[in-house]
C-alpha cells in the first residue's frame, strides 16, 4: 500500500498522485503542467506508470491544472470510471473541449515556428475526440456520499470551497488485514470568498496530503481588501481608459461579476460597458447558476433572482471572435473580463496587446501568477513584454489584488489541518518548494505536525506510517 506524487510536488500545477492498493491502483486528480515553454513540454512525457493498468480516478475538481490531462490518460489507455462530483462533471464537459480546441491551436502555431526551423511538426497532446471518452468515463457523486469504488478502496467527498463542486477526498483503503484512511485536501477555497460555502473540516486520517499554494503567507482581512478595491474603483474613475480583468473562466470570473453586482452603484459601474469576452467562462457561469444549491444562503438567493444577467444591465456576453474584435475598437470605457488567468493565452493576450501600451488603461490582476507567466511578469514590474514577436512597452496601470485569491491561505491550511484529532503525517504537494518548506516549518513548529514535502516519483510507504511520524 503507498501513494506517489507525479504531479505537483514542489510545484503549483500538474496534480496527479498515485495510490496502489493490494492489486488495485487508483489516480488521485491528473492535471496538466502549466506555465513556461518548458514546463508545459512536460506533457509531453509518457505518464510514469501505465494508463491501462489504472483501475479508476478521482477528481477532485474541474480546473485544468487537476484534469487537463485526463483526455491524454485515455489517449493512453486509460477506460477506467472517474470518479468526482456532478458539478465537476459539467464544468469538465466545457473545460476538456476548451483544452482541446487550444491544444490543436498551439500546436499549430508551434508546428510553423518549428517548419522554419526544419523540424518535425507535432501532433496536438491530444484531440476533441479524446476529451469526449474522457467525458463519458464520468461518474458522479454528491457531498457526503460514500461508495465503494474497488475491492479495499471506499471514498468520499466533502465540499473544498475552492470552486463550485471543488472536493476534499476521503479515501478508506485496505489490503489484506490492514486499513488505512488518507486524506487528500484538493485545493481549499479562501474562506469567506463570496458565492460557496468554506471548506469542510476533516478530524480523523492516518495520512494527510494536502496543498500549499499560499503555505507561507496569509492573505489581508477582507476589509483591507475591500477597501483596496473601493480605492482601486476610485483611481479608475479619474483615468476611465479600458480596464482589463484577467480571470480564470472557472471560479474566478463569476466571484468578480458577483462582487460587480453587489457593489454596482458604488463603483459608479453603470458608467462602464462590461464586457465578458470568453465562450468557456460563458459558459461556466450558466454552470454555476445551475449549481446553486452549493452557494452559501446569501448568494444563492440573490443569483438566484438576478438570472444570467446577474443584476448588471451593461454585461454583454462576447461569444465570438468576432465580439471580441470589436471590444479593441474602443480606447475608453470598457471593462474586459477575459481568459487566461495567468494571461499566458486566450483573449486576454489580444487586449493586452491593444491596451498595455496605453497610459490611461489599466490592468487589474486578482489571482496567482505562475513562474514564467506574462502575468508574473507584469506583477514584478515588466516594463516591456513580448506578444506574437513584437516587443510592447507597459505604460498601463497595474493593479494586483492579492486578497480575492480562491486557495487558502497560510492559517486557513493550519486551521483545516489543525482539526485532525491525531496529527497524522502530511505531505506537502501543489506548492512552489520555497513555500512549502516556510509551511512545513510552520506545522511543526506550531502544531507539532511530523510534516513533510512530497517529491516527485517518491514513494509514501502506508503500510509503515509511523516512520513518518
Amino acid at each position: 500500500m503507498e501513494i506517489q506524487s507525479c504531479g505537483a510536488a514542489q510545484e503549483v500545477t500538474g496534480s496527479c498522485h498515485l495510490i496502489k492498493v493490494g492489486k488495485q491502483t487508483v489516480l488521485l486528480d491528473c492535471g496538466l503542467i502549466q506555465g513556461r515553454r518548458k514546463d508545459e513540454n512536460r506533457n509531453r512525457d509518457p505518464f510514469p506508470f501505465d494508463p491501462a493498468k489504472l483501475d479508476a480516478v478521482v477528481l477532485s475538481h474541474a480546473h485544468i491544472d487537476h484534469s487537463g490531462r485526463l483526455p491524454l490518460l485515455i489517449k493512453s489507455g486509460f477506460n477506467g470510471p472517474i470518479y468526482t462530483h456532478k458539478a465537476s462533471a459539467d464544468l469538465c464537459d466545457t473545460l476538456l473541449k476548451d483544452s482541446a480546441y487550444l491544444n490543436y491551436k498551439n500546436t499549430q502555431w508551434e508546428n510553423k515556428r518549428r517548419e522554419r526551423q526544419g523540424k518535425k511538426p507535432l501532433k496536438p497532446l491530444y484531440e476533441r475526440e479524446d476529451a469526449e471518452k474522457a467525458l463519458k468515463l464520468f461518474s458522479t457523486l454528491d457531498y457526503g456520499q460514500t461508495k465503494e469504488i474497488l475491492p479495499g478502496v471506499t471514498i468520499k467527498l466533502s465540499d473544498a470551497g475552492h470552486i463550485v463542486g471543488s472536493s476534499i477526498v476521503e479515501l478508506w483503503l485496505k489490503e489484506n488485514k490492514l486499513e488505512r484512511k488518507v486524506v487528500f485536501s484538493g485545493d481549499l477555497g479562501h474562506r469567506g470568498t463570496a458565492i460557496l460555502r468554506d471548506f469542510t473540516m476533516i478530524d480523523e486520517a492516518d495520512l494527510v496530503l494536502m496543498e500549499s499554494t499560499y503555505g507561507s503567507r496569509c492573505h489581508r482581512p477582507w476589509d483591507e481588501t475591500w477597501s483596496e478595491i473601493d480605492d482601486i474603483a476610485e483611481k479608475i474613475q479619474k483615468k476611465p481608459g479600458n480596464v482589463l480583468l484577467p480571470a480564470f473562466s472557472v471560479g474566478r470570473t463569476q466571484n468578480i461579476l458577483y462582487m460587480f453586482a453587489r457593489n454596482y452603484k458604488k463603483w459608479n459601474l453603470q458608467k462602464w460597458q462590461i464586457f465578458l469576452d470568453s465562450p468557456m467562462a460563458i459558459e461556466a457561469t450558466d454552470i454555476y447558476l445551475r449549481h446553486h444549491e452549493l452557494y452559501d444562503p446569501e448568494a444563492a438567493k440573490f443569483w438566484k433572482e438576478k438570472g444570467k444577467q446577474l443584476g448588471l444591465p451593461n454585461l454583454q456576453y462576447s461569444k465570438t471572435s468576432q465580439d471580441s474584435m470589436k471590444i479593441n475598437q474602443m480606447d475608453s470605457g470598457a471593462i474586459i473580463i477575459a481568459g487566461s488567468g495567468m494571461m499566458t493565452g486566450g483573449r486576454i493576450k489580444h487586449h493586452i496587446k491593444h491596451n498595455i501600451w496605453r497610459r490611461n488603461s489599466h490592468l487589474i490582476v486578482t489571482g496567482y501568477q505562475a513562474h514564467g507567466t506574462m502575468g508574473r511578469k507584469l506583477v514584478e514590474g515588466a516594463k516591456k513584454i513580448n506578444l506574437w514577436g513584437q516587443s510592447i512597452a507597459v505604460k498601463a496601470k497595474i493593479h494586483t489584488i492579492g486578497g480575492l485569491s480562491a486557495h487558502t491561505d497560510q492559517k486557513g491550511l493550519m486551521d483545516w489541518y489543525g482539526n485532525f484529532k491525531n496529527r497524522p503525517p502530511v505531505f506537502l504537494v501543489h506548492g512552489e518548494a520555497d513555500t512549502m518548506e516556510v509551511l512545513r516549518k510552520k506545522l511543526r513548529s506550531d502544531l507539532n505536525a511530523p510534516a513533510h514535502i512530497a517529491h516527485a516519483g517518491k514513494t509514501i510507504d502506508l503500510n509503515n506510517i509511523d516512520q513518518y511520524k
